[in-house]
């Protein structure tokens, strides 16, 4: 037991924001913070994964990221657009052409962000990541993506009830994982049928699984397509313990994405 004043001395580095090029977020009051667990819900096609590897890329900061749902080519040309700003599609035909020469210095500085492309990994699979992520480095991920939650092998689930107490049961492991190496965890997710297609804001309640007991942060996605191949990602804070919240998901920050380079870029918006 600590009393409140010993307590400053064994926090570490929980609860120390990680840098974050969200600042419409920012001004929400949403911070990732080391030693916590988060959750982003979207649709498919919507763009949480660009919106972790965005934030995985900012920074340069210890990262660990299991893809179990890209491969290793679309992450690492993604990631390499991000970095560089160059051309995804270029990225792709020189990775196609075996001619990724030109990138190998700008790569080389992300050296301690690490991926794990298992489409299926169990809690064992994470438990080893982070041992030899350790044992390379001597310090835990900074901030550890599950890429989404639903892809880990937490046993089998027969029904919708046996599915949300699995969804809940991993929620409690990854929070337990965030306290315990004070990394941020920041896990993605799905949400259900009727906001599938991302057009409108998601609630909390659109989270599937209703599994928002656990995170402490939770963001829902949706998009705004103008037709013309480009489109803005609205993400809304319908869960924070630290700051701004609206379960609604009416309230957002906005940002456009660039299809070309797979950047995600603040729009201003007076408040």
């Amino acid at each position: 037991m600590y009393s409140l004043a010993q307590s400053v001395g064994v926090k570490g580095a929980a609860g120390e924001p990680l840098p974050s090029p969200f600042k419409g977020l920012q001004r929400h009051e949403v911070e990732f913070r080391r030693g916590e667990f988060s959750l982003v819900a979207a649709g498919p096609g919507t763009g949480k994964s660009l919106f972790a590897l965005n934030l995985a890329m900012y920074g340069n900061l210890p990262c660990l990221y299991w893809s179990a749902d890209s491969g290793a080519a679309t992450q690492l040309a993604r990631a390499t657009a991000i970095i560089t700003g160059d051309s995804v599609k270029g990225v792709k035909r020189k990775l196609v052409e075996d001619d990724f020469g030109d990138y190998v210095g700008a790569l080389g500085q992300r050296w301690w962000v690490r991926f794990n492309y298992n489409a299926r990994p169990a809690p064992s699979d994470l438990e080893r990541d982070l041992a030899a992520y350790h044992e390379v480095f001597g310090c835990y991920p900074h901030l550890c993506v599950v890429d989404n939650i639903t892809n880990v092998d937490g046993g089998p689930a027969g029904d919708a009830e046996s599915f949300t107490f699995g969804l809940e049961g991993m929620c409690e492991y990854l929070s337990d994982m965030a306290r315990e190496t004070k990394s941020h965890v920041l896990a993605l997710h799905h949400v259900t049928g009727e906001h599938s297609d991302g057009l409108k804001p998601i609630p909390l309640s659109g989270v599937k699984g209703k599994i928002g007991r656990v995170p402490s942060l939770i963001l829902t996605i949706h998009k705004e397509v103008d037709g013309m191949g480009s489109s803005i990602l609205h993400i809304s804070p319908v869960k924070n313990r630290e700051g701004m919240v609206d379960s609604s998901g009416e309230t957002y920050s906005s940002y456009d994405f660039n299809s070309t380079n797979m950047r995600l870029t603040d729009i201003d918006t007076e408040f």
